[in-house]
């Protein structure tokens, strides 16, 4: 099979001029190879005078940290293409660290020449700064949810809230003075609201009411259906058809694909300026459909995709793929503070969950862009509170020890939910490329989006609002509350202040919102399972919290009339006495959302800095800890991905993650290429082979690079050459050079070796020869080489026995063997 090759597909297999282009996207994604414009006019310009013979093939474990830097070093002028990557590609970190180095030090060496050649060096120092503040006003600007129509209206900043919530509402009724008002917004302004029925106004018009002129009675109520169904199959069918048609990587969380990005991988367009207008308008038509979605997670990608077009405005990071994936990671942070009110949390999801590469000045300007991003948010007040966090809380007691063991119950049913969700979810998402009816995305979409809308209806908790449903769910219940949830039989004073509002016994209302809400959960669980993956922005977090809200309202609810009823119980008597305030039923829903978005995401320390920077609840931090710590591990005992994880491992990026931990005892020897039925390596000498020989073997192969050997008899190694710059290199001296034919001689070496007179010219191709690959012995035990892997972000690594070449291994041979440990079929895993 061509998938188990020595080396990864990049070009045609017949045609070794056709190398800027593959024949599919699988093609594509198994090259690693560099894009380079060779240009020269001179033979000798491709000359490495410094180099020294004995230097070709001095082994070193774990390679040299100047690989792949001599290419720059040696050239005069700078080769247009140099440092650009195919799509599908891995970056060389080492290459693009010691690029910037370079730059670095040129920067340095003439800033005393001149006034200006020290303004570009400051400029170029604090453009880290400037990218990571433009994206943190960027992604303030966009994404903040905003209330006030005053705040920036008119401009983009508004639009992923205020017509989400505009487009929610449309759904049911339209504001006749006010036609882009909410239903909430409307009934401000009106002069006739009451208290009791603060949702009621004559301006806001169900459409029941306008078609038929009926606001009650059967009539009303299958009419107010049927525009429901209508305005969610609508809103559905825009989102899904911006998407296929305009831009197909707007669909989906993002986050997967990010975290592939950030680990070294190239997807042309994904954070392009195209991706992130059209994810901006369908995460709008997601969200209004009413689909079992959330738009924070996709709010991720939405930030990346500003910090990846502002990253263009500097040379420093525009030019180098390793220091964009700062400003990257940066922007995943900002994302997160603008989309939950969590700028600390922010940093650490980006630490804990997405950056595969995370230095200590990144930790500085993800924190910075966080600020900045939490300032604009405040800036414009987006909650009309005052407050940056969206579910601010405010309980009046004290949680108790003897509550933690129902909140490790919520841990539990977290982690289960988890573990529930990502099998169920990954098998789905599998049938779906497996069978025809994943060719058929935008009727999926309609399919679910109208099962969706027909079941939510009837259940006034699952036509809410996801954000609303949640918000509604933290609330304590106090004198002012209105909800059935808090329809409690009350005898108190009305005079009483609300903080010593006793614990007292549930009413009908209470008893109805349970089974209500037990049907919302259900509803919730399975409607989230087929709904992630479509092909619409959907993001996890607010499903995945709602349902662990649902379930933790009940939980609440249900330990609060245990301790009424029974507060003479050990565990009850002494907190609970008769007519004390003892249990808040709104402290369980917030801990089982924090444990059930948990146990998808698998995070911890930074999901508990999101959800206390969310509801403001920092006194409640111990039942957080303990409900998201105890979700982990019970969902690492059926699997230790999470769900980004799990979609990573099923569209088969090439993703090594850090988290993994390898425990088997194999050798590099076990895993390299060639394996004994596999023919053998094919390896280019430094002196030995013509033009013709060397343009045979690119076009009988699709290798992306080949070893550079002394002579086939010595198999001593002297450097590696990737199959681009041999193509590149060669056309360019037929066009360039005059005397190269088929028959002239290429040398890798330092030195010509001596030819007849009547020879044809040779052709000089040292400085496209890395000299310096990274290589381990054929002993070295494959957790090394899986660290050296992941932490130096190597594409391959040379295998030798006492400086003699024996194989490769590549990043998909790890992958592969990692795949085959875990009893997985390796042919699967990769680009599905």
């Amino acid at each position: 099979m061509e998938s188990e090759q020595l080396f990864h597909r990049g070009y045609y297999r017949n045609s070794y001029n056709s190398i800027t282009s593959a024949s599919s996207d699988e093609e594509l994604l198994d090259g690693a190879g560099v894009i380079m414009d060779f240009q020269t006019s001179e033979d000798d310009n491709l000359l490495d005078g410094d180099a020294s013979v004995g230097t070709h093939y001095t082994m070193t474990n774990g390679g040299s940290i100047n690989s792949s830097t001599h290419l720059l070093d040696l050239l005069d002028e700078p080769i247009p293409g140099v440092g650009t990557y195919d799509d599908f590609h891995t970056i060389d970190w080492v290459r693009e660290k010691c690029k910037d180095r370079e730059r670095h030090r040129r920067i340095n060496s003439k800033k005393k020449e001149s006034a200006w050649e020290m303004t570009k060096s400051l400029y170029d120092a604090w453009s880290g700064w400037l990218v990571v503040t433009l994206t943190g006003l960027a992604s303030g600007d966009l994404l903040a949810p905003l209330k006030s129509r005053r705040a920036l209206a008119g401009a983009l900043a508004g639009l992923i809230d205020i017509a989400a919530d505009w487009m929610t509402d449309l759904k049911e009724g339209i504001c006749l003075n006010d036609l882009w008002y909410n239903h909430e917004q409307c009934c401000w302004r009106s002069n006739e609201t009451t208290f009791e029925e603060r949702d009621k106004c004559p301006q806001w018009k169900t459409w029941a009411e306008l078609i038929i002129g009926q606001a009650e009675g059967p009539g009303s109520y299958i009419m107010n259906y049927i525009m429901y169904i209508f305005w969610a199959l609508s809103f559905a069918f825009l989102a899904v058809s911006f998407v296929k048609v305009f831009a197909p990587y707007a669909c989906g969380s993002g986050i997967p694909e990010i975290k592939t990005i950030l680990s070294g991988f190239i997807i042309r367009g994904y954070l392009g300026k195209w991706t992130l207008m059209i994810k901006t308008i369908t995460l709008v038509l997601a969200v209004a459909s009413g689909l079992s979605l959330g738009k924070e997670g996709p709010l991720v990608h939405v930030a990346c995709c500003c910090g990846n077009i502002f990253s263009y405005l500097f040379p420093k990071y525009s030019t180098n793929e390793a220091k964009k994936r700062e400003v990257l990671s940066a922007a995943s942070a900002a994302g997160v503070s603008v989309a939950f009110g969590a700028p600390i949390g922010g940093v650490l999801f980006s630490l804990e969950e997405v950056s595969y590469y995370f230095p200590l000045k990144t930790l500085w300007r993800s924190f910075f862009a966080a600020l900045v991003a939490a300032f604009v948010l405040r800036s414009i007040n987006p909650f009309g509170n005052s407050r940056l966090v969206l579910f601010y809380v405010e309980y009046h007691t004290p949680w108790y020890l003897f509550e933690l063991l129902p909140f490790i119950l919520l841990g539990v049913f977290g982690g289960l939910w988890g573990a529930f969700f990502i099998r169920a979810n990954i098998a789905w998402c599998r049938r779906r490329k497996s069978t025809k009816f994943g060719k058929y995305p935008v009727l999926e979409v309609i399919i679910v989006a109208a099962i969706t809308a027909v079941i939510a209806f009837p259940n006034p908790y699952t036509r809410l609002n996801t954000s609303e449903l949640i918000k509604e769910l933290f609330t304590d219940c106090g004198p002012l509350e209105s909800s059935s949830l808090c329809d409690y039989r009350n005898d108190m004073n009305a005079s009483k202040i609300v903080d010593d509002i006793p614990d007292r016994p549930a009413g009908t209302g209470v008893y109805s919102a349970i089974w209500q809400l037990c049907l919302a959960l259900i509803f919730k669980i399975i409607m989230t399972v087929f709904t992630f993956g479509i092909k619409v922005p959907s993001g996890l977090f607010i499903p995945s919290m709602a349902i662990g809200a649902i379930a933790g309202r009940i939980v609440g609810i249900a330990v609060e009339q245990l301790a009424y009823y029974h507060h003479d119980w050990f565990i009850f008597k002494e907190w609970c006495e008769v007519g004390a305030d003892c249990i808040t039923p709104g402290l369980y829903a917030m801990v089982g959302a924090a444990a059930c978005l948990g146990g998808v995401t698998r995070m911890t320390v930074s999901l508990v800095v999101i959800v206390f920077e969310l509801t403001g609840g920092l006194e409640y931090i111990v039942p957080l800890m303990a409900a998201v710590m105890t979700s982990k591990w019970v969902g690492d005992a059926f699997g230790r991905e999470g769900i980004y994880e799990a979609h990573i491992r099923l569209n088969g990026y090439p993703f090594l993650d850090a988290k993994e931990e390898f425990t088997h005892t194999t050798l590099a020897a076990d895993v390299m290429r060639p394996r004994r039925s596999d023919p053998p390596l094919a390896v280019l000498t430094q002196d030995n082979m013509t033009v013709d020989d060397i343009e045979n073997l690119i076009n009988e192969t699709s290798y992306n690079g080949f070893p550079v050997i002394m002579s086939k008899e010595s198999q001593r190694l002297v450097g590696f050459a990737l199959r681009r710059d041999l193509t590149i290199a060669i056309e360019s001296a037929r066009k360039k050079q005059e005397g190269i034919v088929g028959s002239s001689r290429v040398c890798f070496a330092q030195h010509t070796p001596s030819l007849p007179a009547e020879s044809p010219r040779p052709l000089k191709l040292r400085s496209i020869l890395d000299m310096s690959p990274f290589t381990v012995t054929d002993h070295t035990p494959m957790e090394i080489v899986v660290d050296i892997f992941r932490k130096l972000g190597l594409r391959q690594c040379l295998v030798t026995h006492n400086g003699r070449l024996l194989g490769i291994v590549t990043k998909k041979d790890i992958l592969r063997h990692m795949a085959q440990t875990a009893n997985q079929d390796p042919a699967s895993i990769m680009f599905n």
